[in-house]
């Protein structure tokens, strides 16, 4: 636990926001791109955009930043502080904890397999991993969708966020532990009759990946996504407990009102593994998002298979390990959010890779937190016509992700 303390003048001061001006994406839109592509959208609005990153500290991050590329130009704002006990300013070069973020890379990998023929989405999970699961009919489609039934096994490891988080932090799982500690509960439906999220289903996708391979996860996403696209920020190191280089410290919010914040910097999220332990940085998921919208990673069939979405909420659709989110604008953006000790991610791009966005707080179990960053989709893609700020009301959840208040 923390005991330094912090000014509100610390907590509450601004990196200033900048402008700066990168070579345009070489590669057009893929076909097939939604009919308003990312010139045509209206100008990001940069002061909305620090505005919401103001709201977001005053609701208690330390720190929160946005980074916008439309392929000509970078956006950067950041506020607040990277680091409680230095008091040092948070940057958007800053590395941190992605959370489910993970899953889109996850997802991935599998859909790479599917173009290689080692894998079919329709085929049973048995078939690949005999004897795993309880159910011949859990397809890897269905796993891939949270349409699996599998119980989220993070539901009762983080009933209680800290003493849950402290209890793990520096564990290490195997993944059938993981998924056993999912099928000592009851399914929450049948296979493929709902969705309903379940980190466990991306921890079965990292078991795919290493029984198809004959590789580790990391290796897989090394060589296949981080490699290619020269993601130089982003790594895998489970169970290794340190974000390498720069980065922001990560604040889990007490249980107990008026308590200190636990520093969640260092831990094996072990718990997670292939559902949310990638680290990586604002760059880099930009540069994730936009090749992946378009056709860099997979082929038109396999991204396709990714944006078949089901409804989740009024603004929320899932396809496989993607999610689409609809903003005031009547403008849809296709990426993921994560939610790990400490941080809060949202990583969305358009429908043809040519704007995305990158946002963090680097604080957790704080719904007005949450609830707040949301709006930087407003202001990145929809510009000055976004809807009138949500300043902190609960937005519909689309997950329950680990010390993330379970009331929204």
């Amino acid at each position: 636990m923390v005991s330094a303390t912090v000014s509100r003048c610390a907590v509450l001061g601004a990196v200033a926001l900048s402008l700066l001006g990168v070579p345009a994406q070489a590669a057009p839109g893929r076909a097939g791109a939604e009919p308003r592509p990312a010139a045509a959208l209206p100008a990001p609005d940069t002061a909305g955009l620090a505005a919401v990153l103001d709201s977001v500290v005053a609701k208690g991050a330390p720190g929160a930043m946005a980074r916008v590329d439309d392929g000509t130009q970078v956006y950067r704002t950041a506020r607040g502080i990277a680091d409680r006990s230095t008091g040092r300013a948070l940057t958007t070069a800053d590395r941190f904890r992605i959370g489910s973020v993970t899953k889109t890379f996850s997802a991935v990998v599998l859909l790479q397999l599917v173009d290689e023929h080692k894998l079919d989405l329709d085929t049973s999970v048995n078939d690949y991993l005999p004897g795993l699961l309880p159910d011949d009919r859990i397809t890897v489609r269905q796993v891939l969708s949270h349409r699996s039934g599998l119980y989220d096994y993070t539901d009762d490891l983080f009933a209680d966020s800290v003493s849950g988080f402290e209890a793990v932090r520096n564990k290490v799982f195997t993944y059938r532990q993981l998924v056993d500690l999912a099928l000592k509960k009851p399914r929450t439906n049948a296979p493929g009759a709902a969705y309903s999220y379940s980190n466990t289903n991306f921890v079965v996708a990292g078991m795919l990946i290493e029984k198809l391979t004959g590789h580790s996860v990391r290796t897989e996403y090394q060589n296949r996504i981080l490699g290619p696209l020269k993601l130089s920020d982003t790594f895998y190191v489970h169970p290794d407990t340190k974000i390498p280089g720069q980065h922001a410290n990560g604040y889990l919010t007490a249980d107990e009102a008026g308590a200190d914040p636990v520093d969640a910097t260092d831990q094996t999220v072990s718990w997670a593994q292939s559902a949310g332990a990638i680290i990586s940085s604002a760059r880099d998921l930009d540069t994730f998002y936009s090749a992946l919208a378009r056709g860099k990673l997979t082929s038109a069939a396999r991204l396709a298979d990714m944006e078949r979405f089901s409804r989740v909420n009024s603004t929320t659709s899932y396809g496989l390990g993607l999610r689409r989110r609809d903003l005031s604008c009547g403008i849809s953006v296709y990426g993921h959010t994560g939610a790990v000790q400490g941080y809060y991610t949202y990583a969305f791009t358009t429908k043809d890779g040519g704007r995305s966005l990158t946002a963090l707080a680097n604080a957790s179990n704080n719904s007005a937190v949450l609830n707040t960053l949301a709006d930087t989709l407003e202001s990145a893609f929809c510009g000055r016509r976004a809807a009138p700020r949500s300043t902190g009301t609960p937005i519909e959840r689309e997950d329950v992700a680990p010390a993330a208040p379970r009331e929204q």
